[in-house]
């Protein structure tokens, strides 16, 4: 291996969750030289694997890979299509489980709202519930989620929401990750509980599983501090 690929194997690749983009992991970015954030909302893509086949055109040849939420899952879909191309996973806020009863419905009533009452008030009335209680009240912290989240779309969230509800089933890719697996998620993640995640660890055979104190389901913008100190455990 030359030093140029062994430069880039040592890259952190992010892959942010439904209707987020680099915005959300601006405290990653900085504190990890070369970082990159896969943007552009997956050039709107409506399921995970062309999410996946987007990630891997933009990604290094091989890289540490770390998905957030939706993110996560595209992650997992990367895993089974080019395990060679991943140095290490780490899978932070999400799930492994397929659509649950009532799930399609919940994103169904958000899609509509923002058909019916414009896109504004979608994110108004999805962003809130997602920052732990803790950070709920930080107007910057809200404004720039806020912000980044009206950037996606309408579009955007639609499509991503129909890749979500259209997941493949990831529990095989699980028992088959060769590579370094890490879990983080915040403490207070109402979408995505810490119990998932040990569901998680267990079906992976165990591997770390870090609990971010005082923060929701955007732990990485919440408490980057914290997180940061996660990412840099699974690195090293």
């Amino acid at each position: 291996m030359n030093a140029n690929t062994d430069a880039e194997s040592e890259m952190l690749v992010i892959l942010p969750g439904l209707l987020c983009d680099g915005r959300m992991f601006a405290g990653q970015l900085a504190e990890f030289a070369g970082s990159q954030s896969i943007d552009g909302f997956y050039g709107g893509a409506d399921r995970i694997a062309a999410m996946a086949d987007y990630t891997l055109e933009r990604m290094p040849s091989r890289c540490a890979v770390l998905g957030h939420s939706m993110g996560a899952r595209v992650a997992l879909e990367i895993a089974r299509k080019a395990p060679d191309r991943v140095t290490r996973l780490a899978l932070a806020d999400t799930g492994i489980h397929l659509p649950r009863p009532g799930e399609r419905e919940k994103r169904y009533a958000l899609r509509d709202i923002g058909r019916e009452q414009g896109f504004a008030a979608l994110v108004d009335a999805w962003l809130p519930p997602m920052i732990g209680p803790a950070m709920r009240s930080d107007t910057d912290l809200l404004s720039q989620l806020r912000a980044m989240c009206l950037d996606a779309g309408q579009d955007v969230f639609e499509a991503q929401i129909e890749a979500l509800l259209n997941r493949p089933d990831a529990s095989d890719v699980l028992t088959e990750i060769a590579c370094p697996v890490s879990l983080i998620v915040g403490a207070d993640d109402a979408w995505s509980p810490v119990e998932q995640h040990r569901e998680i660890a267990a079906a992976i055979g165990g591997c770390p599983l870090t609990i971010v104190p005082d923060a929701g389901h955007m732990a990485p913008a919440e408490r980057p501090a914290a997180f940061n100190a996660a990412i840099r455990a699974w690195l090293a």
